[in-house]
């Protein structure tokens, strides 16, 4: 009888379970890159330890060439040596040093032209333990990030846009996920005052996507203008100019064929 009741309760637990794991949009997979910011981070991790494993690699073989010249070989046994020293550099420098994930703390940095790549990266960190809804709109601020973060090349770090990033990105986004994730799974779907946590955190992504939207609109509208005032200039210059009679002379073709002839 005992044993039946534990079949019932293991039975239960893993309906439960399996019930939490479907509410948050079943099991995730393996993702990309939030954005192109994070990408790029972790590619040059990774062309560090490529760097790491071909100067450790050659550097061994180069000794173990240079032993066997000067003793005049170093046999099958030095070979294995050379083959195994290979195995274990290729084993420990792919391994290691692992990539330094941003901290919550990093994030408060200065510098808002570092601050996209790294919040990314961090919100990467978090997204197997969001639902699959919260981590797609997270994909969808990722891409905004990235049409933000060329605009921010030419930003002055002391502009009110900048300080205004600084806040939304580095600190508003990072705590409303380390909120909701403070949640017990158990209560995140669980409704108080006509609302869950999770569709709280839905509507709060919402609004900061809104926001950094509405940023990237007001950064480039300077673009749009310079652009509009030159074409403007450029109408100005040689449209309106031709139709006077001046604007760039055109060479007479005419008179250059006489002289030819």
């Amino acid at each position: 009888m005992n044993d039946l009741t534990n079949q019932s309760d293991d039975i239960v637990r893993a309906a439960g379970q399996s019930l939490s794991q479907q509410r948050a949009g079943g099991v995730h997979r393996r993702a990309s890159s939030i954005g192109r910011g994070s990408a790029k981070l972790k590619l040059g991790h990774w062309m560090k330890k490529a760097r790491n494993i071909v100067l450790a690699v050659g550097a061994l073989w180069v000794a173990g060439l240079t032993i066997g010249a000067v003793i005049g070989g170093i046999g099958f046994a030095g070979v294995m040596a050379l083959g195994i020293g290979t195995v274990v550099a290729l084993a420990i420098l792919g391994k290691y040093p692992k990539m330094k994930v941003p901290e919550r703390a990093d994030l408060n940095t200065e510098n808002v032209r570092e601050l996209v790549a790294k919040t990314e990266l961090w919100l990467e960190m978090q997204r197997s333990r969001l639902p699959v809804p919260i981590a797609k709109s997270l994909t969808i601020i990722g891409s905004q990030l990235d049409e933000l973060q060329p605009q921010l090349e030419e930003t002055d770090q002391k502009h009110p846009t900048a300080t205004e990033i600084r806040k939304l990105v580095g600190t508003d986004l990072p705590d409303m996920i380390e909120g909701f994730l403070k949640i017990p799974e158990s209560l995140r779907y669980e409704e108080r005052n006509g609302t869950t946590p999770v569709s709280t955190l839905e509507n709060g992504l919402d609004v900061i996507s809104r926001e950094i939207d509405s940023i990237n609109r007001q950064l480039a509208q300077g673009s749009i203008d310079n652009l509009a005032i030159r074409h403007r200039y450029l109408d100005y210059k040689y449209s309106d100019g031709l139709d006077e009679g001046g604007g760039v002379p055109l060479p007479d073709f005419e008179q250059n064929k006489t002289k030819v002839i």
